[in-house]
């Protein structure tokens, strides 16, 4: 089987790496193509996952997003035409892929775990032949998209299924100049550039303030190069200047705090304390993270304890593995499964 997987964002490579890994395993032939967005080249360059970089962000307007599709899909389209016939295309929430496929006639797969971003779900859903969601999101919250008939549901995280495999790394700690002595905080900032997310963040900036002014050491990691010289001329932060090792830094950090989705919930899948500042409307699976306690959500900075955690309870005991054999089973539905 022949299958082409598209990543548009940086949490994407991690999700799908395990897939890619478990197909070729199987003797499957796996083509990727990356959009130029984020840390999405830099992370497929870390995994050695072999790829063909096609088309960059367009900007956050509605117009602009449509616009990229409509450029970016036909450049996919194109790329698929020169690399021969596909029997399945993959994305976790790549309008892009989904509008070639059903170009091309292939059989799509999409996935997510936010059912809120209306705009995308609209048209992922509509052309793929299978939608892969957690099993937290009701389906109602999905038939407006037409997903329902073409649900996939697993339980838990999808963190728990590509961090399956993983163990952290110490070398993240020399590498970013950290003292394990002292508390390590790591900030996610803001999807600014999302249409479900707007960023006037006045608790998420109240925190940064209070953890640059007491001298924490404080890893944020910006997601756009806008994000990175205001922190950059605000002082007081380390800013890695590379795609890092971001799950090690999580899994050694003392605590975590996160105004998007992916990284806190790698969190939670490492046993890390996790606070959200998301301003948005919130998922199923973040109101059950946060229902079960295992999230979070910050409203005021004086939550924010700056302390080294006890980490008796912690470690390998909490975490919860997963077979991302059972993920990729779901995206393949379209061909019979794997």
């Amino acid at each position: 089987m022949r299958v082409w997987i598209d990543l548009t964002n940086s949490p994407h490579v991690l999700v799908m790496r395990p897939i890619i890994e478990l197909l070729r395993a199987d003797g499957h032939e796996v083509r990727v193509t990356a959009r130029d967005f984020a840390q999405t080249l830099q992370l497929c360059a870390r995994f050695g996952i072999d790829h063909t970089a096609i088309g960059h962000h367009r900007g956050e307007k509605l117009s602009a997003k449509a616009a990229g599709l409509a450029q970016r899909s036909g450049a996919l389209v194109r790329w698929a035409r020169r690399n021969g016939r596909f029997d399945l295309a993959l994305g976790h929430g790549s309008n892009d892929v989904s509008v070639a496929a059903a170009l091309l006639r292939i059989p799509c797969s999409t996935t997510f775990d936010y059912e809120w971003a209306t705009v995308q779900h609209t048209v992922n859903c509509r052309l793929a032949q299978a939608v892969v969601v957690p099993q937290a999101i009701p389906p109602e919250r999905l038939a407006r998209y037409g997903a329902v008939p073409k649900l996939g549901r697993y339980a838990g995280l999808k963190e728990e299924y590509y961090l399956a495999d993983f163990e952290p790394d110490p070398a993240i700690i020399d590498e970013l100049g950290l003292d394990t002595s002292e508390p390590v905080v790591v900030v996610r900032t803001p999807p600014e550039v999302s249409l479900y997310h707007r960023f006037e963040h006045d608790t998420f900036g109240a925190v940064l303030a209070k953890l640059r002014d007491a001298g924490a050491q404080t890893v944020v990691l910006p997601r756009t190069p806008a994000q990175r010289e205001q922190l950059r001329e605000a002082g007081g932060f380390i800013l890695p200047e590379r795609a890092i090792d971001a799950q090690s830094l999580i899994a050694y950090a003392d605590l975590m705090i996160s105004a998007g989705g992916t990284m806190n919930r790698e969190a939670v899948a490492l046993g890390t304390p996790v606070f959200t500042s998301f301003e948005g409307r919130l998922g199923a699976v973040d109101e059950q993270l946060i229902a079960d306690g295992r999230l979070l959500r910050l409203t005021d900075p004086d939550e924010v304890v700056i302390a080294k955690r006890s980490r008796a309870a912690d470690g390998d005991a909490a975490r919860v593995r997963r077979d991302p054999r059972a993920f990729a089973a779901l995206l393949a539905a379209p061909v019979g499964g794997l």
